[in-house]
């Protein structure tokens, strides 16, 4: 659970019951302030001399309504003028008691103030308080019943939906409350059209924000799933601007529905609103192109961050990966910036993601080593290559005859992908390599070339003497990892 959930606050102990509601209301999980709390006695207060008023002014209506004498003269003047001031109330004592809270039975609130009886005002005024602090204590004890039952489960499900309906139940109830209290008065037709739309424009944001809060809770859900994964990327990324995205998209839509019933003619915006998408979808393919590609690798996922790929002659380790482009730090240093487009239409190889390392190796030995030096030599590398504890399938083979050595061919893979292990790997494999031919009294070869000079021929060297002796010299030992 959240630590700054009621859950958290029942926890705590020490705490009287009138402190664990105030941190409940406000939603805390520490002590809350003495102003705060003064504050809140305040409008609990407030709250039940409300509901006090209401219970007085309903009892008055019933008790009138129970004489017939006395209900028929004051309720056909009231309930009358209050049908012709108000046009919400009823025609029957009893529901019109309940829109009126009873107050337009009492004979003293029915004086007349600036065009509007008494009652009219206090009503309204009820109604007011019914719609500030009534929402907050209806949703208060809604959002504590759902808590309980969320405590007794183990999923973090439940809390992403009772924080979905906090907002929603609040506002809706505050809606309410105000379309009553504000139908009480007798308002002119104009500020009444105003007072209209006004409330259908509070019940379009609270619709609004509902829709958002689940589309919200959607992508919460997603989150948590992700949570302990390698997404890190995705979940900083890409749902952020997704998120903001569909809300967007919401609101737009929720402006445009709420204009309509308004009476407002929506198809001039429509049609500004496809010219301008129109505009801005030609202007920006390229940034639509790239935030769709990076759409692409967060799904696909042919790398992350921190590893090393090669593609379009471009090779490096990735450092970021943006909505628009990535940055990849090639092996130079330099810092390359890829637009996500391309990335999508490339062919990336993903070094990092090989298991292990192979390396191809051709030593070559002299031409006057005999055949048991030579085998000599196979087994030499054989030994050094398998004893070795980050080589495996070593395989080595005297396979051919160079121009001007004897060909050794080895391959082996290296354990792990770390290339500075694997660096320092290759160093001590070809000390040993060093040390144990120079023992063995086996010579590297390196390329040589020999020159044959026919007796009898026109051309001599130094005035006819001998030829020059062939010249040779051992090769060294050349090798790539693969």
């Amino acid at each position: 659970m959240k630590t700054g959930s009621i859950l958290h606050v029942r926890a705590q102990k020490g705490l009287t019951g009138e402190t664990r509601v105030s941190q409940a209301c406000w939603g805390l999980g520490r002590p809350v302030p003495s102003g705060a709390m003064r504050l809140e006695k305040g409008w609990l207060t407030s709250l039940r001399c409300v509901l006090a008023v209401w219970a007085a002014g309903a009892l008055v209506a019933w008790a009138g309504a129970a004489e017939p004498g006395v209900a028929g003269a004051g309720s056909a003047s009231g309930s009358a003028g209050s049908r012709e001031v108000t046009g919400v109330a009823s025609t029957t004592a009893g529901t019109n008691a309940w829109v009126t809270l009873g107050l337009d039975k009492v004979e003293w609130l029915q004086v007349e103030f600036l065009g509007m009886q008494l009652w009219q005002y206090l009503a309204s005024l009820v109604y007011l308080f019914l719609a500030i602090y009534g929402s907050r204590f209806l949703d208060y004890v809604l959002t504590t019943r759902l808590r309980r039952w969320a405590e007794r489960t183990s999923t973090r499900f439940d809390d992403l939906l009772i924080e979905m309906l906090h907002g929603p139940i609040r506002m809706v109830t505050l809606v309410i409350f105000l379309h009553i209290g504000l139908a009480v008065l007798n308002w002119p037709e104009e500020v009444r059209r105003w007072i209209s739309a006004g409330l259908v424009c509070l019940v379009a944001v609270s619709l609004t924000y509902l829709v958002i809060k689940v589309v919200d809770l959607g992508l919460g859900v997603w989150q948590l799933r992700m949570e302990g994964t390698e997404d890190k990327i995705l979940r900083e990324t890409l749902l952020p601007a997704l998120r903001k995205t569909i809300r967007v998209i919401i609101i737009v839509g929720a402006a445009l529905l709420t204009a309509d019933n308004l009476g407002i003619e929506i198809k001039t915006i429509l049609a500004g609103l496809s010219v301008g998408g129109l505009a801005l979808g030609l202007a920006g393919q390229e940034t639509v192109a790239n935030l769709i590609g990076a759409i692409v690798i967060f799904l696909d996922k042919p790398f992350k961050i921190g590893d090393r790929i090669v593609l379009d002659g471009v090779d490096g380790v990735v450092e970021s990966i943006g909505l628009r482009s990535t940055r990849i730090r090639n092996l130079d240093g330099h810092l390359v910036t890829v637009p996500n487009k391309t990335l999508t239409n490339a062919t990336i190889t993903n070094i990092t993601m090989r298991p292990n390392i192979r390396t191809l190796i051709n030593i070559g030995i002299t031409f006057d080593t005999p055949a048991h030096r030579v085998q000599r030599a196979v087994d030499i590398l054989n030994e050094i290559y398998r004893s070795h504890p980050m080589t495996q399938d070593v395989w080595i083979s005297f396979n051919k005859f160079n121009d001007a050595s004897l060909n050794i061919f080895v391959v082996h893979w290296w354990k792990g992908t770390d290339f500075k292990a694997y660096l320092a790997g290759m160093q001590e494999l070809n000390l040993q390599i060093k040390a144990r031919f120079d023992a063995e009294g086996i010579e590297f070869a390196f390329p040589t070339q020999t020159l044959y000079v026919k007796q009898g021929s026109d051309w001599r060297l130094h005035g006819g003497s001998d030829p020059l002796p062939p010249v040779s010299a051992p090769t060294g030992v050349s090798g790539s990892p693969a």
